[in-house]
């Protein structure tokens, strides 16, 4: 199928997944709330722009995003590659260090391109009244999303059970919930939850499926998927981790005053 084939499908597609929204928003308005819609004109051609833009970020994903991030998984998990810098074998779970350092690069760097983060980051520094930086909310998210990735890696590459470190992951995080000031713990709930979005979400899973692929005796319907659980729960950690950082920072300049 051409080029313009497949724009033409997702086109479509698109308008069949955003149609319930649209629908809904002006049933409540119409039916329910019994008002019309304020700037009509100007809703209609956002919803455009939404059809248009969702189209074409989703023939993105599909030809650029997936293919890089599944390849790249590949060529640094490629025995060739791994032995010709390391004297150990392919079951050593050090050999695979280069993936580590990718996991990590490519999860802090999507991280701090993703717009949602950066949307609530905004919204946070808002409210706060300039308390919560901006920029420090996403280099802290950005961090613990890049840690997330090279723990997820390293469990592919040794085949640990998912469960168990997604279990201690949640465990740390509500152990520092409970030692921590109750303003930012939404705050830290919802940073995990904006790092799986739009931009890290497709290159986050086709790593780990590009990954599971490779590395020895590993099943990609099995060992492939639960990155993004990672970088759920990691965020969560670094952000209450920071909190906690500058609590104690502040009860010792108390002390030294």
């Amino acid at each position: 199928m051409d080029m313009l084939g497949e724009l033409g499908i997702t086109f479509l597609y698109t308008i069949r997944d955003l149609a319930p929204i649209v629908i809904l928003i002006s049933a409540f308005h119409i039916f329910i709330i019994k008002e019309s819609i304020p700037n009509f004109k100007k809703v209609i051609f956002g919803v455009v722009l939404v059809v248009f833009g969702l189209t074409f970020f989703l023939i993105g994903l599909e030809k650029a995003l997936f293919p890089l991030g599944e390849l790249m998984a590949k060529q640094l998990a490629k025995p060739e590659f791994i032995l010709s810098g390391y004297s150990g074998s392919l079951s050593d779970w050090q050999a695979y260090y280069w993936v580590y350092i990718f996991a990590a690069l490519i999860g802090f760097s999507t991280t701090i391109a993703e717009p949602s983060l950066y949307a609530v980051a905004v919204k946070a520094n808002e409210v706060s009244g300039g308390t919560i930086g901006t920029l420090y909310l996403r280099v802290v998210v950005a961090i613990g999303v890049a840690l997330a990735l090279v723990v997820g890696t390293y469990r592919i590459v040794v085949g640990d059970s998912l469960v168990t470190y997604i279990m201690v992951g949640y465990i740390i995080v509500v152990i520092q919930t409970l030692f921590v000031k109750k303003d930012i713990v939404a705050l830290a709930y919802d940073s995990g939850g904006v790092t799986t979005s739009t931009v890290t979400v497709p290159i986050v899973a086709a790593l780990g499926l590009g990954l599971a692929t490779v590395v020895p005796g590993r099943n990609p319907a099995m060992d492939g998927f639960g990155l993004i659980a990672f970088a759920s729960v990691f965020p969560m950690i670094t952000v209450l981790g920071y909190a906690q950082i500058n609590d104690i920072a502040s009860y010792i300049n108390k002390l030294k005053s």
